[in-house]
């Protein structure tokens, strides 16, 4: 009754025949009149604004992610690094998610882990996505809240997705889609040894 969605929550959604295309194109342009590459004074309401930009770009996940740290005491340098964000959006304002109708339905997980990658305080970052088909329904970075004292440890979040993608897996019989083997992509065998389990579906 109200007719084919084209805007909803600062998305702009564009439905086509063979796909449809997310994006925050308009939220991004406001974001650049209301702040600007000056504004000095308004740091967490920007970091505010662009964390709700992640929403369709996974591409600036991770820096706001770092940035966002700062919001109580930000200095110069933190500045910086938002202005370089902004200049960044400015030139890609239209970026976002593509999702085609007919490129299947199998779901795939991706996971990586640095080792004290973090170079103001040496914590390790674990970053993960899940793909339906060629379609991106998932994903987040997050810094560990302990230091890694061996890559093994660095890599145990791995566990922590694998319960993810479980769970996504159950959502998908919801709609009569049963996904029995799950491929997991890890960069680190013994995380791959650690996250084995012979009664799991799941195939790393």
């Amino acid at each position: 009754m109200m007719g084919e969605l084209t805007f909803f929550l600062a998305l702009q959604v564009k439905q086509l025949k063979d796909g449809t295309f997310i994006s925050q194109t308009k939220y991004t342009r406001d974001l650049m009149k209301k702040f600007g590459i000056e504004d000095q004074t308004r740091y967490r309401a920007l970091i505010e604004s662009l964390l709700y930009l992640t929403a369709s770009r996974p591409d600036i996940t991770f820096v706001i992610g770092v940035c966002a740290r700062f919001q109580s005491t930000p200095k110069e340098s933190h500045m910086t690094a938002t202005k370089r964000i902004l200049r960044y959006l400015k030139g890609c304002q239209e970026v976002g998610l593509w999702y085609p109708k007919k490129r299947g339905f199998k779901l795939v997980g991706y996971s990586d882990s640095d080792y004290v990658g973090c170079r103001v305080d040496r914590k390790s970052t674990s970053d993960t996505y899940q793909m339906l088909g060629n379609k991106l329904v998932s994903w987040f970075s997050k810094k560990q809240n302990s230091i890694a004292t061996s890559i093994v440890k660095a890599v145990h979040s791995h566990g922590k997705f694998c319960a993810q993608v479980l769970w996504m897996r159950q959502h998908l019989r919801d709609y009569d889609i049963e996904e029995r083997d799950i491929p997991i992509m890890c960069d680190n065998t013994s995380a791959i040894a650690i996250t084995q389990n012979p009664v799991s579906d799941i195939i790393l």
